[in-house]
Parts: C-alpha cells; structure tokens; sequence
C-alpha cells in the first residue's frame, strides 16, 4: 500500500496507536513499518509522524519485538532519526543493529551512546563502517580490553594521535591485543615500533617487514613524532656504569673497540661493559641494549648486528654465549644462523632507526 496514494491510512493509523492491546500494537507496529517502506513518497510531516509513533510504540513491546523492528530498520538510509536514536539507546540486543550499520546516526548520537552505555554498546558503535576520531577518542577512554580489540581491528576507525598512544600503552600490557595493535594499517610507525619488545615472533617479523616497505618520507615522519614523545624511565644504571664507561672510552680512542672485544667481554662476564660497547656499536642508548640482552631477545640482537655488519659468525658467537646458561645454545645455532641470513640489512636500519630515538631523547 503506497502513502501517497492513499493520503487518509496515515492519520487512522496513528490514532490506532491509542490502542490498549499490546498484541493490536504489535501488529499495528509491523503494518507502520511496512507502509513505510512501501511508501514511493513521504513528506517532511510524514516522515516526523512515523518517527514518532514508531518509537512511542516500540516502547511499549518487548525487547524481541523492539531488536526485530531495529534489524527491519538497522540500514535503511532514510530511516526516521527519532526511531533509530530511540533504538540505539535500548538494551544491547536491540541497538546492536543500529549502532553497527545504520547510516542515519550522527556523532552527536553515537557520542551520546558510547558515553552513557556500556560495553556492548561500545564494541557494536566500534564495528561501524566509519567511526570519527571524536567517537573512538571516548572509546578509547572508557572501552575494556575487548573493546579496544574491536576498535583497533577495524580500519574504518579514526585514531587521533592521542588515542592511538594510548591504545599501545594498553596492548604493550596485554597480550590478546598485540595482534590487533601491530595488524592496524593506520598505527603511526613509532608506536608499532614501541610494540616490537613485547610481541611474539611472529608480529615481531610483520613489524620488520613494514620498516622495510615504509616510505622514506614517511619514515621521517614517524621518527620525528617518536622523539616527541619519547620519555626516559628506564630505571638506575648499574653500579660499575661509570668505570665500564671510562675503561670502554679509553678502548674506543685507542681503535681497539672493535666487534671482537665486545666478545671478549661476554666470555669474562663483563656486561655493563659489553651493554656499553654493543650501544656505542650500534649507536643505540644502554637501556634498549640492556633489555635486548637480559631478556635474551636475539631477534633483536639480529638487528642492531646485522645494521652494523658484522659477519653471521660474530652473531652467532654473541648469540651462543648470551644463551649457554640453557644448555641448549649450540643446538640453536642453526636457527639462530638462518633467522640472521634472512633478516635484510636495510629492514634491520629503518628497525633500528626507531630504538635509536631513545639515544637522541636522553642526550636531549
């Protein structure tokens, strides 16, 4: 049946609406939706009339009936606004299709949304085909874990820059998000650096890989917004930093700092001095050479020597000797030896472009 055509249906529906019966409303409530979208043309009037009454009537049905009427609606382009706000603030089950799809919400609505309700409210607005940078900021703030997840994985999401750091300084501590962080297309390229350390290998190799297709332009960029931020709370230096220092500076002015004594140094346990070496190598700070050697992370040992040329061999021999505690060191060599050939030289500089922000901060 058409509107239109039939210009008097509209008004005796309406006044139907007065109807006690909560079965005559709901049926009452299916034929308005149908004539809504059998009407060819509906005037600005019309159009408030049916907001209005299909609302007040959604009211008054049960949530199956009110998450039936939001999935009839969820993407109909034309679809009156005071309906769909009304349905978008209802219990989950029912908004969940019109905070997911419909394209009559605006920010104003979602903002109202994500500040008020709870989780599942959040994650169904987060699965938006698009999602401004004001709604995810919210987001952001008040989202659990599980949310955030859901924002991170959708690339139609806007992260301003505020929220995008704060989104890592979450995932860095929680495992189930590093997949979600380091798989963002749009993640600024210092804070999918700041994840490398704390990520499985796997995600560790992705990162490499988009160092490597990273465009020079935009590397500078990155590193630029890095340095901005960049705080230095890595904790006390060791009681022998200065001595190593010193003794590790007299070998430098005598040309006899070289990747071989660095070696030297792991054999006859000296670690300050090897981490001060292995930094002044690598023009890397203490602290980033600190962690990739107490924590073992010879992923990250590849990088800083395979950036600074040394031969497979003098890798492996840091490699081996960092890992004999475990008694399985020469058994890895293998592996240990195939991960350095197939890791390039020009991924592991632009890689090692970013832990070396960290030197320019605590020089600044």
């Amino acid at each position: 049946m058409i509107i239109a055509s039939t210009p008097s249906r509209l008004p005796e529906l309406i006044a139907l609406a007065e109807e006690g019966s909560s079965e005559k409303r709901r049926a009452l409530l299916r034929e308005l939706t149908e004539h809504f979208f059998g009407a060819a043309t509906r005037s600005a009037t019309e159009d408030a009339l049916y907001g209005s009454v299909l609302a007040s009537l959604a009211d008054e049905m049960e949530s199956a009936v009110r998450a039936e009427l939001s999935a009839r609606f969820a993407n109909a382009p034309n679809a009156p606004h005071a309906l769909i706000r009304r349905l978008a603030n209802d219990e989950a089950a029912v908004a969940e299709a019109v905070l997911t799809t419909s394209p009559v919400l605006t920010d104003e609505d979602l903002l109202g949304v994500v500040r008020k309700h709870g989780q599942a409210h959040m994650r169904a607005v987060s699965a938006r085909p698009s999602v401004s940078e004001a709604v995810s900021d919210v987001i952001v703030e008040r989202g659990d874990d599980e949310t955030l997840g859901a924002l991170l994985r959708n690339d139609g999401a806007q992260l301003s820059r505020k929220s995008s750091e704060a989104a890592v300084e979450r995932a860095r501590a929680n495992p189930a998000l590093h997949e979600a962080a380091v798989s963002r297309a749009s993640l600024p390229a210092d804070l999918l650096n700041e994840m490398y350390f704390v990520v499985e290998a796997r995600l560790r190799t992705r990162i490499l890989e988009q160092n490597a297709r990273m465009d020079p332009a935009l590397l500078e960029s990155a590193l630029a917004a890095g340095r901005a931020r960049i705080a230095t709370d890595d904790g006390a230096l060791p009681a022998d930093y200065a001595e190593c220092s010193a003794y590790v500076e007299e070998l430098k002015a005598a040309g006899q700092l070289t990747p071989q004594m660095l070696a030297r140094f792991l054999r006859s346990g000296g670690t300050t001095s090897f981490l001060i070496a292995l930094a002044q190598l690598s023009d890397i700070d203490f602290h980033t050479a600190r962690q990739i050697v107490e924590r073992r992370e010879l992923d990250a040992l590849a990088v800083v020597c395979k950036s600074a040329d040394l031969d497979r061999a003098l890798f492996l021999t840091y490699a081996v000797v960092l890992l004999n505690d475990d008694g399985g060191a020469m058994a890895k060599a293998h592996s240990y030896a195939r991960m350095y050939a197939e890791l390039t030289k020009d991924a592991a500089l632009r890689t090692l472009r970013f832990w070396r922000m960290r030197r320019g901060a605590a020089a600044a």
